[in-house]
């Protein structure tokens, strides 16, 4: 892209009285330059059955157009119309907890024959609509694309089909799964029971691997369709979002990200976030990190909130620093969802830009002076990029693996991704996010952390091995290396293939009771060395002890360890620690991986994050997530403050107010 887009989704339909030209002049004066529509509405744009009506659509398009603001088509493909649902009931998905009632959005089998003939119409008759509009500058398919739980019999008769194509064997099938265990073994392929019923925890992982590809299919599917009608220039995209827990936290369950980005020109994501005292910044990170390591480029910010929930209403500079934050991770765009609050409906309390009142207000007056700073600063900000040298290692698979056998006191997967993660971004250290299939580029990061590894194949672990051996730093958090592809627990020491690696083994592992971790010489709180829900007993056979447990009885197991092993260096946490601790830890680990430097001088709440910009520049944004004023020293070399336009010298007190930043280009 040659500038950043500033926009917010904009629905004609929803308005309550006619303001589209007021609107327009609105986005205009608040700098914004793009608006994105079409996505929500499938029964506005087909009323019934093979009617047509593109009246909002043309209205907003012809707006924009003589606005000279931008456009992103969005498919209406995931919210279903009512008289779809009444001609064609068997589009309703039919899930784990039974028949689907028409409703609520993405209700439906995204493997409906009939729901696939409807879908593919509206977006052809779509797509031909918008052909004339040169404001089109990209399309995004579908909107938040999971499966839905689908698993209705159409679905169940395809896995089947899945599974004789994957294992090829029934003796295979039996063997994998462990299907000798309570009588489960299949004796035909007709026979393969309902998988929802199951107790098998690697047959129900499987179906949920099943599931995901399903989602890759369907975006594939859209995608092709739309690159029949593609300009030049003109993009792909789509809105993926994280695990919700009333916001974006973690790694999604129902979709795999690395490979529905493959149907994709441009990367797309959905952030949204605590804000007011809660406001840390690490959810914008950690989903701007996601979605840029997908294709390995910048990405877009298709959705974000302005005000959000009732309790998300950004105090006095908060919205700024939201929106370049987002620009901090290498984002091309910030957008949010939506420009107006709903006046009825289902989100009629999640606020957009404006209130109900549709007038001018503190977030919009706020929007005005984004807009205007990413116009004046966009040759300097946009398509920042990032060379880091340190990565996490994810896995859709291990997460999977650990809601079939869940650990004590509910922690999942994603609370020991974030863990790790935030660890490191509260020390500054950026990094990329990698997938399994990436294990090929493993070499390109000085430092690699992976947590709970817990589902993964021998080919994944020898790659993690060798990573070690050529000179690589690994960092790996409990129940790595435990099970392979299939949930199929390793029957030799933990952790399997890489024992020989990390230098230790151990076959007892416990949830710890007042457990405290000691040995070690990190400077870390009383309370900072308390450990939950998990401990291994570790016992070191090359490896050094950093740390064992603070206990009468398992004080004789370690609780971390570190091996130089070949060129390397491998150290293993096999117990969920504070993130007091776990900083500590790192700190050590870095720095033998050559990964503290300038950056690493400042830590939360001040935030760092860095890039190089298009004119081959360094380009440093400073962040304040605190409600006190603080003084920084700035850490890089001499160059210029881009907001205030002022020289910038290394070590001179740079002052930030409370939810304030700078940025910083160096000369």
């Amino acid at each position: 892209m040659d500038h950043l887009l500033y926009g917010a989704a904009y629905y004609d339909e929803y308005m309550p009285v006619e303001r589209l030209q007021k609107d327009m002049e609105m986005l205009k004066a608040a700098g914004m330059n793009v608006i994105r529509i079409a996505e929500s509405t499938w029964a506005t744009e087909e009323p019934e059955n093979g009617v047509f009506d593109f009246t909002h659509v043309r209205r907003a398009l012809a707006a924009a157009q003589e606005a000279g603001i931008s456009v992103i088509v969005g498919t209406p493909t995931y919210a279903v119309p009512p008289w779809l649902a009444a001609e064609h009931p068997e589009v309703l998905a039919v899930t784990e907890r039974g028949a689907g009632k028409y409703g609520a959005r993405q209700i439906m089998d995204i493997t409906s024959p009939a729901y696939l003939f409807y879908a593919e119409r509206i977006i052809r008759r779509l797509m031909e609509c918008v052909q004339e509009y040169d404001c089109v500058i990209g399309f995004q398919l579908d909107n938040e694309t999971k499966h839905y739980h689908t698993a209705g019999l159409n679905v169940q008769k395809r896995f089947v089909r899945y599974l004789r194509q994957k294992f090829g064997s029934l003796e295979e099938l039996n063997r994998e799964f462990g299907f000798n265990y309570w009588s489960n073994r299949v004796d035909s392929w007709e026979n393969v029971p309902d998988v929802t019923g199951t107790i098998n925890g690697s047959f129900a992982a499987e179906f949920e691997k099943f599931r995901r590809d399903l989602v890759t299919e369907f975006l594939q599917w859209q995608s092709g369709i739309v690159r029949e009608y593609l300009k030049k220039g003109q993009f792909i995209t789509h809105n993926l979002d994280y695990e919700w827990r009333g916001y974006s936290f973690g790694v999604q369950p129902d979709v795999n990200h690395k490979e529905v980005a493959k149907a994709l020109t441009i990367a797309g994501c959905d952030i949204y976030h605590p804000t007011q005292e809660r406001l840390t910044g690490a959810e914008i990170a950690f989903g701007g990190d996601v979605a840029r390591s997908l294709l390995g480029k910048n990405y877009l910010v298709i959705e974000t909130q302005a005000q959000g929930h009732v309790n998300w209403t950004p105090f006095n500079g908060q919205l700024r620093l939201h929106a370049f934050s987002h620009l901090a991770s290498g984002a091309n765009s910030v957008m949010y969802w939506h420009w107006h609050s709903i006046h009825n409906s289902f989100e009629t309390y999640w606020k957009g830009l404006l209130s109900h009142d549709l007038e001018p207000n503190a977030p919009y007056r706020e929007a005005c002076t984004i807009g205007a700073d990413m116009k004046r600063l966009s040759p300097h900000l946009v398509n920042l990029k990032k060379q880091n040298r340190a990565a996490i290692l994810v896995s859709n698979e291990s997460l999977t693996g650990l809601q079939q056998f869940p650990m004590p006191d509910s922690v999942t997967y994603n609370d020991i991704v974030r863990l790790l993660y935030d660890a490191l971004y509260e020390l500054n250290v950026e990094c990329d996010i990698l997938f399994p299939q990436d294990e090929g580029r493993l070499s390109a990061y000085d430092f690699i952390g992976v947590p709970a590894l817990y589902s993964a194949p021998d080919s994944l672990l020898r790659s993690l091995e060798r990573y070690v051996e050529e000179g690589g730093h690994l960092l790996a958090v409990c129940k790595t290396g435990f099970s392979n592809e299939f949930l199929t627990v390793a029957h030799d020491s933990q952790p399997h293939l890489l024992t020989k690696c990390f230098g230790m083994s151990y076959d007892e592992f416990t949830r710890p009771e007042e457990v405290s971790l000691t040995g070690d010489y990190l400077e870390v709180s009383e309370g900072g060395r308390k450990i939950s829900a998990w401990m291994e007993l570790l016992r070191p056979e090359s490896a050094e002890m950093l740390a064992s447990y603070s206990h009468p009885f398992w004080g004789k197991y370690a609780a971390i360890t570190e091996n130089h092993y070949g060129k390397g260096t491998a150290v293993y946490v096999g117990c969920l620690t504070t993130k007091e601790y776990l900083k500590a830890l790192l700190c050590r680990l870095l720095k033998q991986a050559g990964l503290w430097g300038e950056s690493q001088q400042a830590s939360f709440p001040i935030i760092i994050r860095s890039g190089v910009n298009e004119l081959g520049k360094r380009v440093h944004y400073y962040f304040n997530y605190s409600m006190e004023p603080i003084r920084q020293p700035y850490l890089h070399d001499d160059g210029i403050e881009l907001l205030s336009g002022k020289t910038a010298v290394r070590e001179e007190i740079v002052e930030l107010e409370p939810w304030g930043f700078r940025v910083f280009e160096e000369k």
